[in-house]
């Protein structure tokens, strides 16, 4: 395995380097009409749209609100992922929210023209006051699709035999994505069939949104994404914007183009939701845990039960003999909350390891010994063993090299000039994804091999793992190897979320490779003139792009005369790659990690540094 583990150039570098990566907005049609998407300035009520100033505007194609806009019959047995406000009725639901979109010849012209629109508001009363919808809050039917609450062992009887105990309530803000490249959308139709360019990070749940709103086949919707320019969870799913782009190119009977102005990415694309966050540890005198309690209440919107479920790895982090673990959701008039680096395990991993710490400092014991004296074999919740783990070894690891021996627990006891030094550590933990995906290997008349899965690259080096995999697999040189993705025509993958794109796709990948290559195999061997017939099939390996006897290695083949001598055919292969589902049954999958960091503060001005940051982690075999 030469070319897994390398240290190689990126492949889609030069592209990109040389501006030819096309992403969404770069797109050009002929006949192409730019539209504006309008936002609601308040949280609740109704509105109303006086559009005909602005319809008369020069270059204006159509402008688009609730009287006019295409309305949708969705399944109610198989709805759409998730709610989308898609100009349905004139309800306003939160600040930020669609109310209409208008479509010019230029983008100008239909900016200004969206200028003039006449909107009033019939204001009703907001929720916006966290504490107070708290009062109401909703328990969801799930967290992340695990169970909302989960509680084992007797944790208010622990808590009473625990000789120390921590109680204390964290709280996160809410977050916005803000990628380098917005959200955009262009859209086309030919006749009942969907073309859609867009900027997302699963071109299939992406057909699914648009087939189900418009009630086509899935197969009459095209999604096409060869680049991302950032993700970060909030291009997971459709939002409304490729929805009312898609419905502008059909009433106007032309591609259209929308692009998310940057103010326009705080509302209608979700974000990381506000948490509260209520822990509570008990630990005996030598500081093993006997009890977890960890209550999250989150903000979602009126429209959807989004939950970020930060308890989740409450359950399985920590060996505690009993914990109860509860995600409860303040309803706000504001946009759906939505995935953000590491959804619920971001926030919870922050209120559950500083109250590990504060649990630490009452022990007076080491923020690493408490943690290797509460290291889980098993996942506590469900007793299930982890698959793989090497936490211990992070911790171990990761003290040597960050120099946490010289680290004294005091405040104030560490100096360097007038800097005040403090150094801190955390435990890192992330469920390992996996799901079921598609590939094809054809290998060429040239010798050379395509590889194609529908995937998408984020700019996390999707084309360059997959083409890494591929030519280990084909035994092919890495400059032999053009791999593709980024389109629904292709083998259908999962959203590249979750870190889970590697996993589930260069397993599909090796396997269609592994495919394409036996066939390759079985042809080198058939026939008079060739100089490998009679050698039994485990006696071939391919090196380089030749078929090679591991017996007699003068008796070989290149990849290109054998599909010369069976008529210049391209050999293809399909595969599809799965977890195995027993497993989940019988393991727990998590990676881990020890992350140390070193943080200074001059304590006359105030002003705080991050001098160093040191992470290690258990993270299998390097891509």
């Amino acid at each position: 395995m030469s070319a897994v583990g390398a240290s190689i150039d990126r492949i889609d570098g030069p592209s990109k380097v040389r501006g030819e990566a096309i992403y969404a907005a770069d797109v050009s049609l002929p006949r192409m009409t730019y539209a504006i998407l309008v936002l609601s300035t308040k949280p609740a009520g109704r509105v109303a749209i006086d559009a005909r100033e602005a319809a008369r505007m020069p270059g204006v194609v159509r402008v688009i609100t609730s009287t006019n806009a295409i309305k949708f019959a969705v399944d109610e047995e198989k709805p759409p992922l998730r709610p989308l406000s898609l100009l349905q009725d004139d309800v306003v639901h939160y600040n930020g929210q669609p109310i209409a979109v208008v479509v010019a010849e230029q983008l100008d012209q239909a900016r200004h023209a969206a200028s003039h629109l006449m909107i009033r508001y019939q204001a009703d009363a907001a929720v916006l006051d966290f504490d107070a919808a708290k009062a109401t809050a909703k328990t969801p039917k799930d967290a992340n699709r695990q169970p909302t609450d989960l509680a084992w062992g007797d944790v208010d009887g622990a808590l009473e035999r625990s000789a120390v105990r921590v109680d204390a309530r964290y709280t996160t803000p809410s977050q916005n994505h803000n990628p380098m490249e917005p959200h955009a959308t262009v859209a086309e139709w030919v006749g009942k069939k969907l073309t859609v360019h867009d900027a997302t990070q699963g071109v299939f749940g992406c057909r699914t949104t648009l087939a189900k709103h418009f009630s086509i086949p899935e197969d009459d919707v095209r999604v096409l994404c060869p680049f991302v320019g950032g993700g970060f969870g909030c291009k997971g799913t459709a939002w409304s914007h490729v929805v009312l782009s898609a419905m502008a190119a059909k009433l106007v009977g032309r591609p259209v183009k929308l692009v998310l102005d940057r103010t326009q990415m705080f509302a209608p694309v979700g974000g990381r939701p506000r948490t509260e966050q209520h822990i509570v540890l008990g630990a005996d005198a030598e500081g093993h845990l006997l009890a977890i309690r960890h209550a999250v209440m989150t903000q979602s919107s009126m429209l959807e039960d989004w939950v970020e479920a930060s308890a989740l790895q409450t359950r399985m982090l920590y060996a505690s003999e009993s914990g109860d673990t509860t995600h409860r959701l303040a309803k706000l008039n504001i946009g759906t909350p939505t995935y953000q680096r590491a959804p619920g395990e971001a926030s919870g991993t922050f209120a559950l390891e500083v109250a590990m710490d504060e649990l630490a400092q009452a022990l007076k014991l080491d923020p690493v010994e408490l943690r290797l004296r509460n290291h889980a074999d098993k996942s506590p919740a469900d007793g299930k063993p982890f698959s793989a783990k090497s936490l211990r070894e992070c911790y171990r690891v990761g003290a040597e090299r960050f120099g946490w021996s010289r680290r004294t627990a005091a405040p104030r006891s560490m100096k360097d000039g007038q800097w005040l030094v403090g150094m801190g550590m955390g435990t890192a933990t992330y469920p390992a994804n996996r799901s079921k995906a598609s590939a094809l290997a054809t290998i060429l008349a040239d010798g050379t091999a395509l590889v194609q899965a529908g995937s998408q690259d984020l700019g996390t080096g999707t084309y360059t793992v997959m083409t890494q995999v591929a030519a280990d697999a084909l035994g092919l040189p890495l400059g032999k190897i053009r791999f593709e993705l980024g389109d629904t025509r292709m083998p259908e993958t999962p959203v590249s979320g979750g870190s889970q794109t590697s996993a589930s796709v260069s397993s599909a990948v090796q396997a269609a490779c592994f495919a394409a290559k036996e066939k390759l195999l079985a042809a080198a061997v058939d026939g008079e003139g060739s100089p490998l017939a009679g050698v039994a099939l485990e006696n071939l390996k391919t090196d380089a792009g030749w078929i090679v006897s591991t017996e007699t290695r003068s008796r070989r083949e290149s990849f290109a005369s054998v599909i010369a001598r069976h008529g210049g055919t391209p050999i293809s292969a399909k595969a599809q790659s799965s977890p195995d589902p027993a497993a989940k049954d019988k393991f727990a999958f998590h990676s881990f990690g020890a992350a140390f960091a070193e943080v200074r503060v001059d304590p006359d001005l105030g002003i705080i540094r991050l001098h160093r940051l040191h992470g290690t982690y258990d993270i299998g075999r390097r891509l």
